[in-house]
């Protein structure tokens, strides 16, 4: 039976909300990033548990608080030292790989005007409670706008952490002239299934452990795959 289409309602109303300076920039910028940087992407899943236990060890024995974000930041910051390819950024003008000395890792902050990302210096060279220290007067004063210029413009590697929002994962945009940043979701808890074991008379168990998923954007002309 030909039934005559539904007449759908267009009238509805809506507002322009014009964009503030620093969200005209992160358009701009972040459209020329998927436009001209080829992007690719790779992906692990991480188990937390001694990680959260090794946070509750320094609160309870130390009297040092410390997040799972600046436990990410002080690895990374030790992995781009290891793997120094990755700490590098893209000259699009000359078309070289500039590999850079330093260890600058940006934290993306959310605040009302919108996103900025400010830079810890030397990362690879602070332990948990400076970085912890770092982050928290950066961010602080990032949601307060009192950053100045060179605290948030630069930086050789960034990561964006959306797990405090309940995101399990998600891919981000590389911030050229960076090549890569990492995209962190939220711990969740998960049952872990046992290998088998042939002629065994008892098989173990599974168990539940906190799995945290971590993406890696990273720019195509820099990094490949094998060293991301």
């Amino acid at each position: 039976v030909d039934l005559p289409p539904p007449e759908a309602d267009t009238n509805g109303t809506y507002e322009d909300v014009p964009n503030n300076n620093m969200r005209k920039v992160i358009a701009r910028r972040l459209t020329e990033s998927k436009r001209d940087v080829p992007h690719f992407y790779t992906s692990m899943e991480v188990e937390l548990d001694n990680v959260l236990a090794l946070r509750k060890n320094l609160a309870k024995n130390h009297d040092i608080m410390v997040s799972v974000n600046d436990l990410i930041i002080r690895c990374s910051a030790l992995a781009l030292r290891d793997v120094p390819e990755v700490n590098a950024t893209y000259k699009a003008k000359s078309g070289k790989v500039e590999m850079q000395e330093s260890i600058d890792i940006s934290v993306a902050v959310a605040t009302p005007t919108g996103l900025i990302t400010p830079i810890v210096p030397n990362t690879d060279h602070l332990g948990l409670a400076e970085i912890t220290a770092s982050v928290r007067d950066l961010a602080g004063r990032a949601r307060e706008g009192k950053l100045q210029p060179h605290e948030y413009q630069g930086g050789t590697f960034c990561i964006s952490n959306l797990g405090m929002f309940g995101i399990d994962e998600f891919s981000a945009v590389i911030n050229p002239p960076q090549a890569a940043i990492l995209a962190v979701g939220g711990g969740t808890p998960r049952v872990v299934p046992t290998p088998y074991v042939d002629g065994a008379e008892e098989q173990a168990k599974p168990y539940i452990r906190t799995i945290m998923t971590a993406r890696l954007s990273a720019d195509r002309r820099v990094v490949d795959e094998a060293t991301a």
